[in-house]
This record gives structure tokens, sequence and C-alpha cells, in this order.
């Protein structure tokens, strides 16, 4: 593969097919790592955003019209890993999206997301495999649009991306995972613990990336990190903002101490 990083991430972003995009984002990390991508300084604006490709199923709905399923069934527990499944197999447009919408910034920014991209590629690989070992697949169960809607909200600003996509809902995996793998554990699912464990121990890495992007952002902008943040916050986040916070993880992924009671304070508001 050769051309440049950005003609890259959108054929990766127009892949409709689970199939078609994983092996495109493989095949794309793997001609960047090697050399074969280029990032040019004066590339032209990136076409106005859109939908990703995606495929036929999931029906995409409302978050309120998603059934609540408890982990006591097969299909229970096949709904939630489904719900992981879409959450990363979204993370990987929005990684590609980073390194497609963003133009002129150094490279190690590129490198960073592109790195993100395989990491979540791998990670819906892993899901989906084991939704097969129970008897379901990726599209079995609705799910709703929810990161992708951030990610056109916050399209035309990186400092905005950086904040609201890494920084508050892909970190609110750090957030939630833990409780998961614990009552997985609780009733003896070793193969979907393991799978939630290497995902939770990268995505700290993920959130870092977003947490000195941002502070990179604010840097060029000559604004300060922490009420910048709080404003964002305010602006766009109160509604998906929940404690409780997995504040060991978060402190790993670049939140300091001011960002970490920030967020217990947004948490603790009435929404």
């Amino acid at each position: 593969m050769t051309g440049t990083l950005h003609e890259a991430a959108r054929r990766c972003l127009d892949a409709a097919s689970p199939d078609d995009k994983v092996a495109a984002t493989f095949a794309a990390a793997d001609a960047f790592a090697r050399g074969q991508l280029s990032i040019p300084v004066d590339a032209p604006p990136p076409e106005p955003i859109r939908m990703p490709g995606r495929p036929d199923r999931p029906r995409l709905v409302h978050p309120r019209a998603l059934p609540k399923r408890g982990f006591g069934t097969d299909e229970g527990r096949a709904a939630f890993i489904h719900a992981i499944a879409h959450i990363e197999f979204n993370a990987i447009d929005l990684a590609w999206d980073a390194a497609y919408r963003f133009r002129g910034l150094p490279d190690a920014f590129y490198a960073d997301w592109v790195s993100c991209a395989a990491d979540e590629a791998r990670h819906f690989v892993m899901l989906r495999d084991r939704l097969r070992q129970l008897g379901f697949d990726y599209g079995d169960f609705d799910a709703h649009n929810g990161l992708w809607e951030m990610a056109e909200k916050t399209a035309h600003d990186g400092l905005e991306r950086m904040a609201l996509v890494p920084r508050v809902l892909e970190a609110r995996g750090l957030d939630v995972t833990p409780g998961m793998i614990a009552r997985l554990q609780g009733m003896g699912d070793v193969e979907t613990v393991a799978i939630l464990e290497v995902i939770l121990r990268e995505e700290v890495a993920h959130v870092a990336a977003g947490s000195r992007w941002f502070r990179w952002y604010c840097a060029r902008a000559g604004v300060e990190p922490a009420p910048t943040f709080q404003r964002l916050l305010g602006e766009y986040a109160r509604a998906v903002l929940h404690g409780p916070f997995n504040l060991d993880a978060r402190a790993a992924a670049g939140f300091d101490d001011d960002e970490l009671a920030l967020l217990q304070g947004f948490a603790g508001k009435s929404l």
C-alpha cells in the first residue's frame, strides 16, 4: 500500500462490512509502520464529515430504545458483549477520523491514532469471535450511534475532539469495565474476562493519547487545560458524564488531580 495516510484513513472509514474495515485497518497500520504512507504538510482540507461505512446491521436506535438485559442467560451475556463490540467497531472509525480529519499536525499525532485504530480492530475481532462462540454475531442486537454523533459535533475542532471523545466517551470504559469483569468472574466466564482485561489495559493508553493531544492543542491555542476542559464538559457532556470514576485508571491516562475533582463535581450535580 502506498499513498498518503489521509487517503488510507478515508478508505478505512469508507469500508462498510466489519471484515472489510478490519482488513483495511490492519493493512493501513502495517503500511504506516513500514513508512509507506506519507503525511503531506500541505494536504488539502478533509471532505465534510459524514457517516462512515457501516454494515446493514446492527440497526441503530436511540439509547433509550435498547432493552435492558441481565447476564443470567447466554442471550443476555451475548447482548452485553455485542454492546462492547459495537463500541470497539465505532472506535476504529473514531481513530481513523482523527487521522483523516485533522491536518498539519506532528507525525506523533498520527502515529498515536493509527496505533489506536489497530488496537480497536483487534479488540473488535476478539469480541466478535467470543460472540460467535456463544452462537451470535455482530449485528444480531440493536445498537446506538452516540460515539459517532460526538465525532460529528467535534469535527470542526481538534481540541474539542481530544477533550470529548477520548477523555469523556472512551474514558467511560475505564470506569465501568472493572465492575463488568468482576460480574463475569463471578459467573465463571473466564473467556470474556480475559478479553476485557486486555481491552481495559490498552484503553488506558488510548485515553492517555487523548490527554496528551488535548494538552498539546491547549498549549498551541494559549489556553489553560483545566478551565477549557470544564467549559467543554458543561457545553457538551453533562448528559453523558456519570460516576463513579476509576480514579487510578484515569490518573494513569493523564487526568490530573484537578480534572478528577472536576469530573466528580460534575457527576455529583443534577443533570
